[in-house]
C-alpha cells in the first residue's frame, strides 16, 4: 500500500504536467484527442466571429432581398393595374362612337346685330358674342389663360402628367379637392362633348377624346376653339361676349389687367364674375398677373403697371335700351330666314345715336318730374317715312325690365285715336271747314264731354280736332258709323281688335304704342301704308345674303284726304293741345290722355319721321293730371329736334286750301245717318260765343306743300305692319292689369 502511495504523480512546476496511462504510458497534452479548455475557448470566439459575419451577410442579403421583392411586386402590380386601366379604358372607349365619326360640333351661332351706322346694338344667341380668331384676339388672353391655366400646353400631348400629379398630390396633402390636373386641350373635349359629371367614365373619355383632338388639330386651333367656346361667367360664352359684358369693348382691344381678369374667371366663371364679386375677381387677377411674370409672358414693369391699375367693368351691361330693339329683331328672324344655324350679322334700321337721344329724353323727364308725377314709364317709337323703325325704347331700364312696352303693351289711345274719326268723316265728304255745334250731347245713355268741361259752340272740324274737342268727335262717329272708323284705322295699320262702338270716338279701344305710331306714318309719307319693320339685311358671317327688304308700300289714301289731314292736325302743334312740341320744321300731331290720366299720349311726324310717345305706369296707375301735351309733347320736342338738326326742312305733303270764312256753312248729314241728341240751349256754356270768335277757320296752307305722289313710295305688295307677339308673363316689368272699359268710362280727351 505505501508502495502504491509513493508512486503517485507529484506536481512538477518545470513543464506541464503528464498523465500515466494505466500500462504505464506517459502522454502529452498535444497527444490529446480532445482539445483542452484554452483551445476550446478560443475555438468558440473564433466562430462567434465567423458567425457573426455570416449574420451581416445575411442581414445585407435579407434587405436587399426585402427590397427585390417590393420592386418585383411592384413590377407585378404596375403590370395588372395596366392591364386593369387599359380594360376600363377599352370598356368606356367601346361605349363612346367610333372615331371616325367624331367631329368637331357647331358652336352656338351668334347674332350680331348692328346699326345703320354700323355700331354695335347687340349680341344675340347662347354664346352671346362672335367668334374671334386667335391672330384678331389681343396677345394677352391667350399669354394669360395659358399662364394660370395650362403652362405646358405647347408642349404635352393633350394630357399633362407632371401637372396631374401636382394636382393629385396637393389635393391628397389638402385632403380636399382644390386643383385640377386637366390641360386646355382636355377642358375643351369636356365642353364639346361631354357633361360636367366627375364620374371615372366622363374622365376617361375626356383623355381618349383629348388625344383625339391633339392628333386632328394644331395648338392654335385648339386654344382658338377654347377661348371661343368657354363659359367666363354672367351668361358670356366666349372671350368676345365676355369682353362686351364686363368692359364693353371687343376681345380686339382688352388691355393687359382685362386679359389677367378673363383668365381669372375659367377658375371658377360664375363665384369669380365681376358682376358679381368685384373683389374676389381682382384678387384671382393678381394671381394671373404673377404667373405671367413667372412664365416670362410679361416684364416686372408691366406686372407693376396693371397691378396699380387693374381692370374697371362697364357699370351694367343690359341697361342699353336698343335691347329692347334687339329683342324684337330675334323674334322676327325666323319668319325671315328660319332657324339660325351659323353666325349671321344683322342690319338693323335703328340708327344708334337717334336710339340714345330717345332713351335719354325719356329717363330725363321721368327722373326729373316722374315722382312728382307718379310716371314711372315711358316709350318712344320713331319711324321713317319707309317704316324703317329708326328708334324704340320700350321703357324706362331695360336692365330692371325686359317687357317691351312699345309693342306688347296695349293701352288706351284717348284722343290720339281721333284722326282716324276724323279721316273716316273726310272720307264720308266732310271738310276741315265742316261745322259742328260744340255742346254736351246725348248718345244713348251716353253723355260725352270735353276735356274741363268747357264747350265752344259752332267750330269747324279743324278746330275740333286741334282743341280735341270730345263732343264733335263723338257726332262724327255716329254721323259716319264706327264700323267706318275701324276700318279706316285698320287700313292705316292698327292691328289690335277694335271694338266697334260710339265710344271708340275717344279711344277706349286698346292699341300698343308701335302700331299707332306705325298708323300715323301714311298721314307723313303721303298715304302709303309700308311694312313696319326692324331688319335691313341679314348676311352670314361669310358675307352671303339670306335676307334683303325690298317691301313695298300700298296707297291707302287719297292725297285730297291727306293734304286735309296734314293741314287740320297742324293745328294740334300751332294753336291746338301740343303746343309744347313745335319746333322749326312743319309738324303734325294728335295728343291723348285717358280716364284719370292713366295713359298719356302724343303721336306726331314731320315729313320725315313720325314718332309716338307714351307715359304712364305698369299697374295702369293713374298720374297726377298728366296729359298728352304735357310729359309726352316735350319728349317728342326734346328729340325731334335733336333728329332734324342739320337736315334740309321739308314740308308735308298734300294740298289743301281753306274756303273763305263768309262761305262756310254747316254741311247737311247724308241719308239714313242718325242724328245726334238735340243740345238744348241752356247747356251750351257761356263762353261759347266768345270762344267761337277767337277760333276763326283755318287760314290758306303756304304754296310750298307738295302733292303725295310726288313722293315716290313704291306702290303694291305692302304687307302690314308685323306686331304680333306673344305677350309675356304678366309678373315681367311688373303686372299690366287690364281695365274693362264700360260706356260710361270713357276718356276725356285732352
Amino acid at each position: 500500500m505505501a508502495n502504491r502511495r509513493d508512486s503517485r504523480i507529484e506536481p512538477s512546476f518545470e513543464g506541464p504536467p503528464r498523465a500515466k496511462s494505466s500500462a504505464g504510458f506517459s502522454v502529452s497534452e498535444e497527444d490529446r484527442v480532445v482539445p483542452s479548455n484554452r483551445n476550446t475557448s478560443a475555438k468558440r470566439q473564433s466562430a462567434r466571429t465567423k458567425a457573426s459575419r455570416r449574420g451581416r451577410g445575411k442581414s445585407r442579403r435579407g434587405l436587399f432581398g426585402v427590397l427585390g421583392r417590393l420592386a418585383y411586386w411592384c413590377f407585378v402590380l404596375a403590370i395588372w393595374g395596366g392591364i386593369a386601366a387599359a380594360g376600363i379604358v377599352v370598356y368606356y372607349g367601346a361605349k363612346m362612337p367610333a372615331a371616325t365619326t367624331w367631329a368637331i360640333p357647331d358652336r352656338a351661332p351668334n347674332i350680331r346685330i348692328v346699326s345703320v351706322d354700323g355700331k354695335l346694338l347687340a349680341n344675340r344667341g347662347m354664346s352671346g358674342g362672335e367668334a374671334v380668331g386667335l391672330h384678331e384676339m389681343s396677345t394677352y388672353i391667350p399669354e394669360a389663360v395659358i399662364a394660370i391655366e395650362d403652362r405646358r400646353f405647347y408642349s404635352h400631348l393633350g394630357i399633362d402628367p407632371i401637372g396631374l400629379s401636382r394636382a393629385m398630390v396637393a389635393n391628397v396633402v389638402g385632403g380636399r379637392f382644390s386643383q385640377g390636373g386637366s390641360t386646355l386641350t382636355q377642358q375643351l373635349a369636356k365642353n364639346l362633348f361631354l357633361t360636367p359629371d366627375r364620374t371615372l367614365e366622363r374622365k376617361v373619355q375626356e383623355v381618349l377624346l383629348a388625344l383625339w383632338l391633339e392628333h386632328k388639330h394644331t395648338k392654335d386651333q385648339i386654344l382658338e376653339m377654347y377661348l371661343n367656346r368657354v363659359y367666363f361667367g354672367s351668361g358670356a360664352y366666349g372671350v368676345e361676349a365676355a369682353s362686351r359684358r364686363y368692359f364693353g369693348k371687343s376681345a380686339r382691344d382688352v388691355t393687359l389687367p382685362e386679359a389677367a381678369l378673363l383668365a381669372g374667371l375659367l377658375k371658377a366663371p360664375s363665384r369669380l364674375s365681376p358682376a358679381r364679386d368685384p373683389k374676389a375677381a381682382e384678387r384671382r387677377s393678381q394671381l394671373v398677373l404673377a404667373a405671367m411674370r413667372d412664365e416670362g409672358k410679361i416684364s416686372a414693369k408691366e406686372l407693376t403697371m396693371a397691378m396699380s391699375a387693374p381692370a374697371s367693368r362697364v357699370a351694367s351691361y343690359w341697361t342699353g335700351s336698343e335691347n329692347y330693339v334687339a329683342d324684337a329683331i330675334v323674334e322676327e328672324l325666323p319668319d325671315l330666314i328660319g332657324d339660325v344655324r351659323g353666325d349671321i350679322i344683322v342690319d338693323a334700321t335703328v340708327d344708334l345715336t337717334l336710339q340714345k337721344l330717345a332713351e335719354q329724353s325719356i329717363r330725363r323727364l321721368i327722373d326729373g318730374s316722374g315722382k312728382k308725377l307718379n310716371a314711372s314709364q315711358g316709350v318712344l317709337v320713331s319711324i321713317d317715312n319707309s317704316g324703317a323703325v329708326r328708334a324704340m325704347v320700350g321703357g324706362y331700364d331695360y336692365s330692371t325690365s325686359q317687357f317691351d312696352r312699345a309693342s306688347e303693351a296695349r293701352r288706351q289711345p284717348g284722343s290720339a285715336f281721333k284722326p282716324f274719326v276724323y279721316m273716316a268723316a273726310l272720307e264720308a265728304g266732310r271738310t276741315p271747314d265742316s261745322v259742328r255745334n260744340d255742346a254736351p250731347i246725348k248718345i244713348g245713355k251716353w253723355t260725352p264731354t270735353n276735356y274741363g268741361g268747357k264747350y265752344f259752340g259752332k267750330v269747324t272740324l279743324a278746330t275740333a280736332l286741334a282743341k280735341s274737342l270730345n263732343s264733335v268727335a263723338a257726332q262724327l262717329t255716329m254721323e259716319v258709323g264706327p264700323d267706318a272708323v275701324v276700318e279706316a284705322a285698320h287700313r292705316m295699320g292698327v292691328q289690335s281688335d277694335l271694338t266697334a262702338n260710339t265710344s271708340i270716338a275717344l279711344g277706349t279701344s286698346e292699341v300698343t304704342p308701335l302700331e299707332l305710331t306705325s298708323a300715323y306714318v301714311p298721314f307723313a309719307n303721303g298715304g302709303y301704308r309700308p311694312d313696319v319693320h326692324f331688319i335691313r339685311r341679314v348676311t352670314t358671317a361669310g358675307g352671303k345674303v339670306l335676307y334683303d327688304n325690298n317691301g313695298g308700300a300700298p296707297r291707302v289714301i287719297k292725297p285730297e284726304i291727306v293734304g286735309m289731314m296734314n293741314s287740320m292736325m297742324m293745328g294740334t302743334v300751332e294753336i291746338g293741345t301740343a303746343r309744347k312740341a313745335a319746333f322749326a320744321w312743319p309738324a303734325a300731331g294728335k295728343t291723348g290722355t285717358s280716364q284719370n290720366s292713366r295713359d298719356a299720349w302724343f303721336i306726331g311726324y314731320t315729313a320725315n319721321l313720325t314718332t309716338g310717345v307714351w307715359f304712364g305706369n305698369d299697374d295702369g296707375g293713374p298720374m297726377k293730371k298728366v296729359t298728352g301735351g304735357a310729359l309726352p309733347a316735350q319728349a317728342w320736342h326734346e328729340f325731334m329736334v335733336a333728329a332734324h338738326e342739320g337736315v334740309p326742312v321739308r314740308p308735308l305733303p298734300g294740298t289743301w286750301r281753306s274756303t273763305p270764312a263768309d262761305t262756310i256753312v254747316q254741311d247737311e248729314l247724308p241719308p239714313n245717318t242718325a242724328q245726334p241728341a238735340p243740345v238744348p240751349s241752356a247747356s251750351v256754356s257761356q263762353s261759347a260765343p266768345s270762344a267761337q270768335k277767337a277760333s276763326p277757320p283755318r287760314a290758306v296752307r303756304p304754296a310750298e306743300t307738295v302733292d303725295a305722289s310726288g313722293f315716290g313710295m313704291p306702290g303694291g305688295g305692302g304687307t302690314t305692319a308685323s306686331i304680333k307677339r306673344p305677350v309675356p308673363p304678366a309678373d315681367v316689368g311688373g303686372p299690366v292689369k287690364k281695365r274693362q272699359t264700360s260706356i260710361l268710362d270713357i276718356l276725356t280727351g285732352g
